[in-house]
């Protein structure tokens, strides 16, 4: 049991590695993709390579999906259609700290939703963890100076990011009540692939009597990244660490995004390793493993 619990948030680690690259992309493509635009790409790229491996056994429990069309619906909308795209949407217009703040808000957010609809409580030791990752963030945002902080303007795209923080806290507590017939790739390919069809129309309506924009092989490299990593692996990996220990446990790994993207900075921008980014990833990863850590 412990063992497979151990595996589960090691799942939720890689996931959050992998959507700190989502987050850093999603804000340097702002100006070539618009943000329906590039969630319906992305999430038609994720569904193809799902489909390889999960279309045959989706199909074979097409009686299970009709019978919750009402969840995966629901599902595809919080988790693929709405939540990503008011994060790129958000992108467009605020700066990259003030997202990280918001982000590392999710356990917060995750919390209440477990309480709406699950009545779970979250315990004393699962708050305190909270704030001390919080405290992290805080950390490695203001570069170990609170003046920063007080320095930081808000933006049109922090409400947006703020919106789609209660859905991605909606749709990972929901997973607890997915069809236990139907898990694994098959599952997220249904999610996906629905998603995709809500995701179609919109996409039309936006991108209707533009030009169309040939993207750049680097562009292009974005996209696939964020169909392949940031949404086949990394949801595969949420979704099974959800699964295990819950919403309420898994919430509190996000605020390993932020740190994530500022080790990924540092080793792929170039960006000077100083004290206070080791005394931010510590601290956040000290609040994660008071959180997560099952009380005795």
């Amino acid at each position: 049991m412990q063992s497979r619990r151990l595996t589960a948030f090691a799942l939720l680690v890689l996931a959050n590695l992998l959507w700190s690259g989502n987050w850093v992309i999603g804000r340097a493509v702002r100006d070539v993709f618009d943000p329906l635009a590039l969630n319906f790409w992305r999430w038609l790229g994720a569904a193809l390579v799902m489909a390889l491996f999960g279309a045959r056994e989706a199909w074979a429990h097409a009686g299970v999906i009709r019978r919750h069309a009402g969840l995966f619906l629901l599902l595809a909308l919080t988790g693929v259609v709405g939540f990503q795209s008011l994060v790129y949407l958000g992108l467009r217009s605020t700066t990259a700290i003030n997202a990280v703040l918001i982000n590392a808000a999710g356990p917060l957010f995750m919390l209440i939703c477990s309480w709406l609809l699950e009545r779970d409580k979250p315990s004393r030791r699962q708050i305190a963890g909270m704030l001390i990752s919080f405290l992290g963030v805080l950390i490695v945002v203001s570069r170990g100076q609170a003046q920063t902080l007080l320095q930081l303007q808000f933006h049109r795209g922090d409400a947006w990011i703020l919106v789609a923080m209660p859905m991605w806290g909606l749709y990972s507590v929901l997973l607890k009540r997915t069809p236990a017939e139907l898990r694994g790739v098959a599952f997220a390919f249904t999610v996906a692939a629905i998603g995709v069809a809500m995701l179609l129309p919109l996409y039309v309506i936006d991108v209707w009597g533009e030009s169309f924009h040939r993207p750049t092989a680097a562009e292009a490299g974005a996209v696939v990244y964020i169909a392949v990593a940031a949404s086949v692996l990394a949801f595969l990996a949420w979704n099974r660490g959800v699964t295990v220990v819950g919403a309420n446990a898994a919430g509190f790994t996000l605020p390993l995004l932020p740190a994530f993207g500022t080790v990924l900075a540092i080793l792929f921008l170039g960006e000077a390793f100083q004290g206070f980014h080791a005394a931010g990833f510590l601290t956040i990863v000290a609040g994660v493993v008071l959180a997560t850590d099952r009380a005795r």
